[in-house]
């Protein structure tokens, strides 16, 4: 099974979104596999945003991003990537789908609710930023046959 990194931004924590965002990502059937609350600093903000610190709306991305803490998750499940992208919706959260948790949540491009892997390749390098080893775990919830198809999984 795929894992990917979500990030509950601070726009999620101070609206007190956090269990409604959790509550999608698992009745969907994704396993919590790795979560924590944390504050994010200059140094790691610039490591995980290194493509954009040159930008004028860096300093404001960075801002935001440190307004709170985040909650970090690791998220697993078959093709998780792509399912989470598509449960979070456009970056710009005026044009992502209702039902989508940024087209349900969410009015701004910056104070858009969720950060979501882009690829399995950034997944694996993102979950090693914010989680070690030992802080995801790899069980099967009971739930699994319910959830999966035979050989699905």
């Amino acid at each position: 099974m795929e894992q990917t990194l979500v990030i509950l931004k601070p726009s999620t924590v101070i609206r007190g979104l956090m269990g409604e965002v959790i509550n999608r990502f698992e009745k969907k059937g994704l396993i919590i596999a790795g979560m924590k609350m944390i504050q994010l600093t200059d140094d790691i903000l610039a490591e995980h945003y290194f493509h954009l610190v040159d930008r004028p709306f860096f300093p404001s991305l960075k801002r935001s991003m440190m307004a709170s803490p985040v909650v970090v998750m690791c998220v697993r499940g078959v093709e998780a990537v792509s399912v989470v992208r598509a449960m979070t919706g456009a970056t710009n959260s005026r044009v992502a789908a209702p039902g989508t948790i940024r087209g349900d949540y969410s009015m701004s491009g910056q104070q858009n609710i969720v950060h979501a892997s882009d690829s399995v390749e950034n997944a694996e390098i993102e979950l090693k930023r914010f989680f070690r080893d030992d802080e995801i775990f790899d069980y099967k919830p009971a739930t699994i046959d319910a959830l999966y198809g035979e050989g699905e999984c």
